[in-house]
């Protein structure tokens, strides 16, 4: 098992591995990804979702460094991303579930930078999922407003196109928003969720798709929705979580699916 140290480099370093950074599109702009001059860059068009401009200012606030295209703090996200990508690029599969052991440990955050540090990488394309059923985050962390989310689509048969938004970010869309349920596992674990995930995997073979999903010790949905998933990545508060907790969670959960722990909120003394 890979243990994945997030550790803030200088904004001289970062800025210098940023070369291939993607603006934050401006309110007006079509929805559509600027067309790029460089050899193996994807440039997708999004006429099959939504554009809901992000609050680059809300991001901020909230800790989203990723819509920041020259931020300090990208430098760790990107080591991440190459682990990843180096690994499932070796054993296949794009299909990715962010979790942690307890709730307030940072990994609605982490998957939302995980995914921008992705969409900024040449080959692919990413899509953030918010299966947080009780408690629909991103959309909110972004500022972006939605009123549509994937339960709109499990409980009444929403197109999938009109949940799918484009924060005017190239290379990346979401979904999250709408209400929430409190029976969340069933609906997580139900065979209309599980085609989903299926079409979401196979649609785009240069997509990737991360999955925010709870806690593992919060309830029984990250456990009933791991059996779907390629790969499960844990995210873990440092000085805060106990070790015992760490391990119960691991323990849970399919030992061959877990690449990683990332070490969430790490401050080097």
């Amino acid at each position: 098992m890979a243990l994945f140290w997030k550790r803030a480099k200088t904004a001289k370093q970062d800025q210098a591995e940023d070369r291939e950074a993607i603006p934050v599109m401006k309110p007006g702009e079509p929805p559509q990804a600027v067309e790029r001059e460089r050899p193996g860059w994807i440039s997708p068009s999004y006429t099959q979702s939504r554009a809901a401009w992000l609050n680059p200012l809300t991001a901020a606030a909230n800790r989203c460094v990723g819509v920041l295209p020259a931020s300090p703090y990208m430098g760790p996200y990107k080591v991440l991303r190459t682990q990843i990508l180096q690994k499932t690029r070796e054993q296949g599969g794009r299909a990715i579930m962010v979790t942690s052991p307890l709730s307030g440990e940072g990994k609605t955050t982490t998957a939302i930078n995980l995914s921008f540090a992705f969409a900024r990488e040449f080959r692919q394309t990413v899509l953030l999922v918010d299966c947080d059923f009780r408690k629909q985050r991103i959309h909110e962390l972004l500022g972006i407003k939605s009123d549509k989310g994937l339960i709109d689509h499990l409980l009444n048969d929403q197109p999938i196109s009109d949940l799918i938004i484009w924060p005017g970010f190239e290379k990346l869309t979401l979904i999250s928003g709408g209400g929430t349920i409190p029976d969340s596992t069933e609906l997580l674990a139900s065979p209309k969720m599980n085609e989903l995930v299926k079409d979401m995997k196979n649609r785009y073979p240069e997509r990737y798709v991360f999955f925010d999903v709870p806690g593992v010790l919060t309830g029984a949905d990250a456990l009933a929705f791991a059996p779907q998933m390629d790969y499960v990545l844990m995210v873990v508060s440092a000085g805060s979580t106990p070790l015992s907790e760490v391990r119960s969670a691991l323990q849970l959960l399919p030992s061959e699916k877990v690449i990683g722990l990332i070490l969430n909120k790490y401050q080097k003394r």
